[in-house]
């Protein structure tokens, strides 16, 4: 049997799937290149090693990179893409499925838009009745520890997209998702404004690095 761990990640992609490549592999693949003296896949480790993660390493910026060395405007470039290619996926499929029998897309995509965000940011999701994704929008936004929320222009714009129901989510920079008090006295507000007017709340979703926390699945809506 060939020994998988030994091929090229191209060789290794085409033959056995994209799942199989680890991160260093994957990053290598779109960095095609290394530095003078340095393997392209030793210096994919090296990014990888001084960021932490792929998600901290494709939401730093140029200067951040450049302190490792090995990466141009142009690989930055091509990194910022790949980033905004994976949203645009998940966005793409938000638009074409029901959320709720997906839900694993809609927290995909709420990580990739929300997880590596400094501020506080609150989205809304709008749906219509068959629970597809009308359209998203970040309709506040806050400070490291807390984003004001106003209940009334979240109905608003509602019935303005003429939303069946929505869904809810805010990140915490902390990197914790846990719900806070605060969180849910303004999810109170907001499914009391939503139910005046016929509109379902369907979750509320806090989105820390790596991590979610729905309101529905806790039974708080």
């Amino acid at each position: 049997m060939e020994n998988v761990a030994g091929l090229p990640p191209r060789e290794k992609l085409m033959k056995y799937g994209a799942k199989v490549l680890t991160d260093v592999e994957l990053l290598a693949l779109f960095l095609r290149t290394g530095k003078r003296g340095v393997h392209v896949l030793t210096l994919a480790h090296q990014l990888l090693f001084h960021f932490g993660s792929l998600r901290a390493l494709l939401s730093a910026d140029l200067a951040q990179i450049r302190k490792v060395g090995g990466i141009g405007v142009a690989k930055y470039a091509e990194l910022n893409a790949i980033t905004e290619l994976a949203c645009r996926f998940h966005a793409s499929a938000l638009a074409e499925m029901d959320t709720l029998n997906n839900p694993h897309v809609v927290r995909q995509f709420l990580q990739n838009e929300l997880a590596s965000e400094e501020r506080e940011i609150f989205m809304v999701l709008f749906l219509d009745n068959h629970n597809r994704v009308i359209e998203h929008q970040r309709m506040f936004s806050g400070t490291l520890t807390h984003v004001e929320v106003y209940p009334r222009e979240v109905v608003r714009q509602a019935i303005k997209l003429n939303a069946a129901s929505v869904i809810f989510a805010h990140n915490h920079p902390s990197g914790r998702a846990e719900p806070s008090r605060a969180d849910q006295l303004i999810t109170q507000r907001l499914v009391e404004s939503c139910q005046f007017m016929d509109i379902r709340v369907l979750d509320h979703l806090v989105i820390g690095r790596g991590e979610t926390v729905s309101f529905a699945e806790r039974g708080w809506i």
